[in-house]
């Protein structure tokens, strides 16, 4: 008989956050496999659990996905568990459940604290609809193409960012989503949490004078009106940030019509016109 794969979330950072449920399920599984060893090997250490830990991680996910699988299939269950929080949310967690679906390996899902959830929770800002978008792309296109893909949606976006890369990133949202209400939640049930509610105006400045400190969940108001209200100057102006991040016009063009009212043409013609001598 073949096992099962327990998908177990861990605290975000307040260990009294830890289920009774997931102490039982990792206590009882024939392996763990973590994100990082040393990370889970203290939080096993901490409750009193000697287990053997399979690293598993965007850089082996492949080779080790397999291996895991194959001792699976063999009858033993495992535990997957990630730094803190939900594994699998932007997380190389996903491509195991993946693997597992592709097997036909029953994968059951021990359900822990999450930061995406808790920052909308106490952000202030609509949880009716919600966006999670991760992470920012760090590729100067890719970010700026991900950026105009949400630049109109009227759901709240989340995000998740690190304290080295807060500054530019808070630069960026401005620039692209003009100046929202920004919930910062940061060290979420750590001792130093802390959730300030302001604009990504006031954010920009705030932070350019002080040092970002810990992990951040940006929570960011949605777009008041959708796209086709908007006037082809506007989406010009569109067009024209993402030539400044490198982007070749054309290309801009088209990117800038899947989230407008206008067509690759308009924008084009309209782009060439204005910028013309």
């Amino acid at each position: 008989m073949m096992g099962k794969l327990y998908v177990v979330g861990t605290p975000i950072g307040n260990l009294g956050d830890i289920s009774q449920r997931a102490l039982d399920t990792l206590e009882s599984v024939d392996f763990i496999c973590a994100e990082d060893t040393r990370v889970t090997g203290k939080l096993l250490g901490h409750f009193g659990i000697k287990k053997s830990l399979v690293s598993y991680h965007e850089h082996n996910a492949a080779k080790a996905g397999k291996q895991i699988i194959e001792r699976i299939l063999a009858g033993e269950d495992a535990a997957i568990t990630t730094d803190a929080g939900m594994p699998c949310i932007s997380d190389p967690g996903e491509e195991l459940v993946k693997l597992c679906a592709e097997y036909g390996v029953e994968t059951v899902v021990i359900p822990g604290p999450t930061a995406m959830a808790s920052a909308l929770a106490v952000s202030a800002l609509s949880t009716k609809r919600f966006q999670f978008e991760g992470f920012l792309p760090v590729d100067k296109k890719e970010r700026a193409q991900r950026l105009a893909e949400v630049k109109n949606s009227t759901s709240t976006l989340i995000f998740y960012e690190a304290p080295h890369k807060l500054r530019r990133s808070l630069e960026d949202l401005f620039n692209y989503l003009g100046d929202r209400r920004i919930s910062l939640c940061r060290e979420l049930t750590k001792i130093h949490e802390e959730t300030v509610r302001t604009t990504l105006s006031k954010a920009v400045e705030m932070y350019s004078e002080n040092e970002p400190k810990g992990e951040f969940v940006l929570v960011i108001e949605g777009a008041e009106t959708a796209a086709e209200s908007e006037t082809i100057e506007q989406a010009c102006e569109q067009v024209r940030v993402l030539i400044d991040k490198g982007m070749r016009t054309a290309d801009a063009c088209k990117q800038i019509a899947k989230v407008t009212g206008f067509s690759k043409a308009e924008l084009y013609a309209e782009f060439i016109d204005k910028n013309t001598p």
